[in-house]
Formats: structure tokens, sequence, C-alpha cells
């Protein structure tokens, strides 16, 4: 009784004690065992593997138990002692689909293993990009706040000051009222940013499993090869699914066309009637007849092909659509680096200069309040733009990476 009452803290210690820090490393390993659709898919697989080992048997056999010729009418009626011909018989009889069709059985247990096992890595993949970018934005959710708070403490720090200006008459009372204005301002772009951050974190709560994750070691960075990403696409996950789906359907064409084809049955009974005759036994065999192919055996196969051929189009559509994809994530990213190397080099080196210069001005008299408040507001602005492209970039790096690498290892 007290390991039944333990038991759920016992459970809960090898969560507890992967509690902590997550690197960007230990998040996609964690993610990878504790993901549930991704336990879902591998279940599924699992069954697959499961159900092989019954695909192409014969069919379980069947025993009857019968009483024939029991006379109903006539003078002998309802009397089966008296009558010669009424005789209880028990048999057993086994059908044998034909051997093409227990071989395309096989086939498509097979076909579905690989099937299962490509949605499995579909999965993984998803799991892996979705953990990495949840990562990435928690990181950049908690430098932009750092950020702010920087900046805020710069201003509130100006804004402290202003009593001693306003006494000393280098500055007027209204100026108090806008810098308190503009350390309001940023501080409601601070409560946004602690939102990203507790948002930022239940996504990455999502996908790992740990409770309140915190952010460990540095942010990953990928180098982007275009000519290996594009190689890469053939052998893309969502591609091998089609092409086990492709399997499917091949397999299900073999099994339409092994129905043109006889089955067989055998059967073996044992008869008791009156002593005075003695007992029976009776053996049979029985063989289907395909006659009519036109109206269904054809027209099953006809179908069959039809979806195999669905199937092919339908890779060189998700591989043509996987593609353009491609290109456009690339294309995103030429775009967002440049954007991230001007606003780091010119523009946030431009809000921090304007800054001290109006920081100067107002010390010296010659700005107000209201100019340092913009100062710093742009300021803000600038670098919290900074962290976005940089975000951006560090994102379309690990998108492209893990999205496009080749499925093999």
């Amino acid at each position: 009784m007290r390991l039944f009452y333990l038991a759920p803290i016992i459970a809960a210690i090898p969560g507890m004690a992967l509690a902590g820090p997550l690197t960007f490393d230990a998040a996609l390993q964690r993610a990878q065992h504790q993901a549930p659709s991704l336990q879902a898919k591998a279940l599924g697989a699992d069954a697959a593997r499961s159900a092989r080992g019954a695909a192409g048997a014969l069919p379980d056999p069947t025993l009857g138990v019968s009483v024939e010729s029991f006379p109903i009418s006539g003078p002998l009626a309802f009397e089966p002692r008296r009558d010669d011909f009424t005789m209880a018989r028990v048999g057993v009889s086994q059908d044998i689909p034909n051997l093409a069709k227990r071989h395309a059985q096989q086939a498509r247990a097979e076909s579905d293993i690989k099937a299962a096992e490509a949605d499995t890595a579909v999965e993984a993949r998803t799991v892996e990009v979705g953990t990495a970018l949840a990562w990435i934005n928690l990181a950049y959710a908690e430098r932009r706040l750092a950020a702010l708070d920087d900046v805020l403490s710069r201003l509130e720090h100006l804004v402290g000051t202003t009593p001693a200006a306003v006494a000393s008459g280098n500055a007027r009372p209204a100026q108090t009222l806008a810098g308190q204005q503009a350390v309001a301002a940023l501080q409601d772009r601070r409560s946004e940013l602690v939102s990203s951050v507790a948002r930022a974190r239940a996504t990455l709560t999502r996908w790992t499993g740990e409770t309140g994750p915190e952010i460990a070691g540095p942010i990953p960075d990928f180098p982007i090869e275009p000519i290996t990403l594009r190689a890469n696409l053939d052998r893309h996950p969502t591609i091998r699914m089609v092409e086990a789906q492709s399997g499917q359907a091949d397999a299900d064409v073999r099994l339409a066309d092994a129905g043109r084809r006889s089955d067989f049955g055998v059967n073996v009974a044992y008869q008791r009637r009156d002593p005075r005759f003695g007992d029976y036994v009776s053996a049979g065999v029985t063989v289907s007849l395909p006659f009519f192919t036109r109206n269904r055996q054809n027209a099953g196969i006809a179908a069959a092909q039809a979806n195999a051929g669905r199937v092919l189009a339908e890779r060189e559509a998700t591989r043509r659509a996987l593609a353009a994809d491609l290109e456009s994530d690339l294309a995103d990213h030429v775009m967002h680096h440049e954007q991230w190397m001007r606003a780091r080099d010119t523009l946030q080196p431009l809000a921090d200069q304007r800054v001290r210069l109006e920081t100067a001005s107002y010390g010296a008299g010659r700005a107000s309040l209201v100019d340092v408040a913009d100062a710093y507001a742009a300021l803000a602005d600038a670098t919290l733009s900074v962290l976005d492209r940089e975000a951006l970039v560090a994102a379309d790096g690990a998108r492209l990476t893990l999205t496009y690498r080749s499925d093999d290892r």
C-alpha cells in the first residue's frame, strides 16, 4: 500500500531530475522522447508491424454441426428413430485463398509498415522543427525584455533628475510630465514583452513537457547551404511518406488482380445415422469461379490502378510544393539577414548616438526632456528591431536546416 501511494511521486522523479535550464540540444532530445504526438505515431508503427504476422495467413477453419434429413411431415414426421435417413453431422471446412492473393496481402502489410514508419518520421521532423523554433523564440523574447529594461532604466534615471532641474530653473515643470509619459509608454511595451515571454515559454512546454523551461546555452548558428538543401528534397520525410503510400497502392493493385484467380476450400465431415446403417465420412473441395470479371474484378483493378496513378501524381505535386517552399524560405532568409545587418550596423548605432546627443543637449539647456524622451523611444524601437530581425534570421536558419535536411543519418 505504501508503494501504491508513493507511485505518483516515484513516477515524477525522472521529470524532476530533468527540470531546470534547457540548452537547445537538450530541448530537442527531450521533445523527441516526450512529445505525445510522436509517441502516438510510434505506437501506430508498432501496430503495423504486429499486424504483419497475420498477413497472408489462411483464414480460421469453420466448424459445422447439423442434423440432416430430419422428417417434419408424412407418417414418420418428428420420429427420427423410425426414419432411415436422419443423421447427425459434424464437419470442418477450410478456405484457401489463392497464392497470389496471399502474397499481395503480405506486400500490403509490408507497405503499411513503411507508411507508418514514414508517418512517424514526418511527425518527428515536425516536433524537431517546432521545438527548435519555440526555443529560439523564447531565447529572443527574454533578450528583448532585457534590452528594453536597460533602455527603461536609463530613461528612468534621467527622468529622476528632472525635479532638480526644475528647481534650478533649467527645466520647465511640464517637462516632468513628459518624462513620466515616456516612461509609462515604455512600461506598456515591457508588459507586452513579458506576455510574449510567457507565451513563448508555454509553447516550449508544449513540445518538451518541461514546466517553466529556462533557456541555457548559446543560440545555435545554422549555416545555410542552398545547394545541399535542394539536393535533399528527394529524401525528405514527406516525399518518403508519399512513396510509402505508392507502395500501398501498388499492393492494392496486386490484391485486386489476384481476385481474378480462383480460391479453394476443403471440407471433411463425420455423419452418424441409425446404428443399423453405420457411420459415414464425407470430404470435398470447393473452387470459386470468377466468371463475371468484367463487372467485378476488372472494376476493382481499374479503381486500384487509378488510385496508384493518383499517388504518383501527388508525389510530384508534393515535391514541387517543397521545392517552392524552399526557394521562398531561402529568399526570405536573404532578406531577413540584410535587414538585420542594416538595423544592427546603422539604425541602432544612430539611435544610440541620438540619445547621447539629446542627453548632452538637455544637460546644456539646449534641448527639452521631450526631445530626450523621443530619442529614448527611438532607441527602444531600434534595439527591439535589431533583436526581432536577428530572431528571424536564427529562426530561418533552424527552419531551413531542420526542415529540408536529408532524412539519412
